[in-house]
């Protein structure tokens, strides 16, 4: 059993790592492309348009805490 949990640790840590925020954008988008796709509407561009926006908000927190208060 410890090495079952050692493995779900390590996939959690690898997937969703420093920020779950981006984990849940990136779900959240492929999960878009999907539901698009299966509607038959043209869904290349979600995947470069959800990269844009999640490296945005990312280094825009990242500076932000960053910063001296």
């Amino acid at each position: 059993m410890k090495i079952v949990v050692a493995i779900g640790r390590f996939w959690w840590d690898f997937v969703v790592g420093d920020d779950w925020r981006v984990a849940a954008g990136v779900v959240g988008a492929l999960g878009g492309v999907a539901l698009l796709a299966h509607w038959q509407i043209t869904a290349w561009w979600v995947a470069p348009v959800a990269v844009v926006l999640l490296l945005t908000l990312s280094l825009r927190r990242a500076i932000r805490a960053a910063q001296p208060r």
